[in-house]
């Protein structure tokens, strides 16, 4: 048995032996293997982050805004009181870019307004305006027109600097009708008095401040005015200023400026006349949330004599900007000029003698909102004036106004109220009480008004309907006659209401009512203005979208 074994076991090696050595030994060798196996990556364990709920909160979080009162307080100016009649306006300055405004009434025969604008609104402005009307009243001569064209515009450069300049010319038309007794005859170009201004004006600022902290803002006006009479008189004024300002941090600004007014006046070839002043303005402001203070002594020289001028300013808010106590002392100079004088009287004669009025004031009073749409204001002053003209009647016929210089004081009163809901609706009141006291050379103050009151009312009704009002009522000023005796004028009231609605997109119909209660006041003894008087017209717009 166990030979057997031996023997099939020697015959396995022997085949093993013979099958190794029969192998082609020329082929390459290879394995190859044989499989379903595919290989797949693990899924990747996502983590989960549990993150804790935040605590519920259920105080209710407390939000202080500190928004300011949409108001601008300016310092008062008194209203101009045309000595013939009101103003014609029919509502609110026009909005519109482009238009043209026409009408006619039974005292305004015809009345022209317009306005275009140009440039880009972003680097270019520019705009055109005219206005032109023609007024015959009831009485001989009581009639007047007015034609003024200007042309205004503005070009910022990529370097921050803006240039703004403004050329215009005016021509306005009056006959001296207010002569006593009205049975004298004159020729009618005897009467007539005709004015004609040229104005340009250039300057430039820059719109932000150099890398110093400096701000520049010089400008240069040069107007030429005349008359018609014979001889003819002529004015050269010219308006130089140089301010400077440096801001050192948030709330202190240094100041200093040039201002040269000169004014050369001709009455003919033979009388030539210079009135002229000039100012040096150093200035100290510190400012901050509650406090503007402004400290400024300036002297001048006014034709060559010097006065120092004090401007000492304080204006004190309250931290919510509510309320605000304003005081101060200033001084200032108001232009004795043939172009002014006439602007303030248009019936004067041709001056012989031109002085500057210098001013000193104390004022203190206060202003602020009792909510956010009741605004008001109230100031109390003393002022002193030396060389203030006063306005006589000539003692021939009284048809003319020659200027007498006093030094006079003047105990002034003004308070002011507004009330505004958005721009759909705005009304203010203004009460003006000048009490003129140590006349020096004369015995009233001739021709200056002690009382006014003034009401404006503009309403925008409804969409396309705007209604307005105005309501002026004054004390007379005293005047003297022709005898030497002095007298105080009647009072006068003066009602006007208007108004204006759209009918399609680029035309609106306008209607006013002037001097509704027909009230003939002479804001000038002799020159009575106009009663009662209607104008309407159309407005056409451009340009509408």
């Amino acid at each position: 048995m166990l030979a057997k074994s031996f023997l099939l076991f020697g015959i396995l090696i022997g085949g093993l032996a013979t099958t190794i050595m029969a192998q082609d030994t020329s082929r390459r060798k290879t394995i190859n293997i044989t499989s379903t196996f595919k290989p797949v990556l693990r899924d990747a364990v996502k983590i989960n982050f549990n993150a804790a709920p935040p605590t519920i909160d259920t105080a209710r979080p407390k939000l202080n805004y500190s928004i300011p009162n949409q108001y601008l307080f300016l310092n008062y100016q008194p209203s101009a009181l045309n000595p013939v009649a009101l103003q014609v306006d029919s509502l609110l300055a026009w909005q519109n870019d482009n238009y043209i405004k026409v009408g006619i009434g039974n005292v305004h025969q015809p009345y022209l307004k317009a306005g275009f604008s140009f440039g880009d609104g972003k680097t270019t402005f520019f705009n055109a305006f005219a206005d032109g009307y023609a007024a015959k009243g009831s009485m001989p001569y009581q009639k007047n027109d007015l034609a003024a064209v200007s042309l205004a515009g503005t070009v910022r450069t990529k370097n921050n600097l803006e240039w703004n300049g403004k050329l215009g010319f005016k021509n306005e038309g009056y006959y001296l009708y207010g002569f006593q007794p009205d049975t004298l005859k004159y020729d009618k170009s005897v009467l007539r008095q005709r004015f004609q201004t040229f104005d340009g004006k250039i300057g430039l600022r820059n719109m932000k401040p150099t890398e110093f902290g400096l701000t520049y803002n010089p400008s240069l006006q040069v107007d030429v005015f005349s008359d018609n009479h014979t001889p003819k008189a002529s004015e050269a004024n010219t308006v130089l200023i140089l301010p400077l300002q440096k801001d050192f941090g948030k709330q202190f600004a240094f100041g200093l400026g040039f201002t040269a007014n000169l004014t050369n006046y001709r009455l003919n070839e033979s009388s030539t006349m210079n009135n002229n002043y000039y100012l040096v303005s150093p200035a100290l402001t510190y400012r901050n949330n509650n406090l503007n203070l402004h400290l400024e002594a300036t002297p001048s020289w006014d034709n060559k004599n010097f006065h120092l001028l004090p401007n000492f300013t304080a204006d004190l808010t309250t931290d919510d900007q509510r309320f605000t106590f304003q005081a101060g002392w200033i001084g200032y100079y108001e232009k004795g000029s043939y172009q002014r004088f006439e602007s303030i009287n248009p019936w004067l004669a041709q001056p012989t003698l031109l002085l500057t009025t210098r001013v000193q004031e104390f004022y203190g009073g206060f202003k602020g909102s009792l909510s956010n749409h009741i605004s008001y204001s109230a100031k109390v002053g003393f002022a002193e004036y030396w060389n203030m003209p006063l306005f006589v009647n000539d003692s021939i016929d009284g048809k003319t106004f020659v200027i007498r210089y006093d030094h006079l004081q003047d105990f002034k009163i003004h308070g002011e109220i507004t009330y505004t809901q958005s721009e759909q609706f705005n009304v203010t009141a203004g009460l003006t009480i000048n009490q003129y006291l140590n006349i020096k050379n004369g015995q009233k103050a001739w021709g200056l008004i002690p009382m006014e009151f003034t009401t404006t009312l503009r309403w925008q009704l409804l969409k396309d309907l705007w209604l307005k009002g105005d309501l002026l009522a004054f004390d007379g000023a005293a005047y003297l006659d022709k005898d030497g005796s002095s007298h105080t004028g009647d009072r006068g009231f003066d009602l006007n209401a208007g108004v204006e609605f759209r009918i399609t997109r680029q035309l609106n119909l306008w209607f006013q009512m002037n001097n509704i209660f027909n009230n003939k006041y002479e804001r000038w003894h002799q020159y009575p203005v106009y009663g009662f008087n209607v104008l309407g017209g159309v407005i056409f717009s451009f340009a509408q979208k």
